[in-house]
């Protein structure tokens, strides 16, 4: 039996058709999917912690479901710093192996965050931030922060911009 395709459609490309592009809670679980055949507990911690925080954000009032790319990137950032936190804490207090499990998870979490600027591009960055906005003092501070953390979401740790800022505006 032959088939014929309408004359309006081609079996490999149709303009109606638009890539997929993954959404950080399917790239999550495709990862989640690879570590659990790896027995990889680490990354599948990391995994779940992620997964965990993508439905809590998922079901806040207002979000309707869904979570956006820039809620994803604070999201990350704010695991990633409370992992930190939690890394200096371990360490003070000579718990190794729980330091170890957070230095895990934050390179996992790390994987699906977007490239992190280093000190240069954060400072030209900021001194572009800080044309624009015509700052000259430490009292335009809330001023270029405002914008910075606009700008520099998900690419830099609020304490890095908030330092050099004083640095550049002093």
């Amino acid at each position: 039996m032959n088939y014929e395709f309408p004359s309006s459609f081609s079996p490999f490309f149709h303009s109606s058709l638009k890539l997929h592009t993954m959404t950080l809670e399917e790239k999550i679980m495709a990862e989640m999917k690879e570590a659990m055949k790896a027995k990889n507990e680490a990354a599948l911690r990391g995994l779940r912690a992620i997964k965990a925080e993508i439905i809590k954000a998922k079901t806040e009032p207002g979000a309707n479901g869904q979570l956006s790319e820039e809620n994803a990137a604070k999201m990350l950032q704010k695991m990633v710093k409370q992992r930190r936190d939690s890394l200096e804490i371990f360490r003070q207090q000579n718990r190794d192996d729980l330091a170890a499990k957070e230095q895990e998870e934050i390179a996992v979490i790390e994987q699906f965050l977007p490239k992190q600027l280093n000190e240069d591009e954060l400072r030209e960055a900021l001194k572009t931030i800080i044309a624009e906005t015509g700052a000259s003092s430490v009292a335009d501070l809330g001023k270029v922060m405002g914008t910075a953390t606009k700008k520099l979401a998900g690419q830099a740790d609020g304490k890095a911009i908030s330092a050099l800022v004083k640095s550049l505006l002093s």
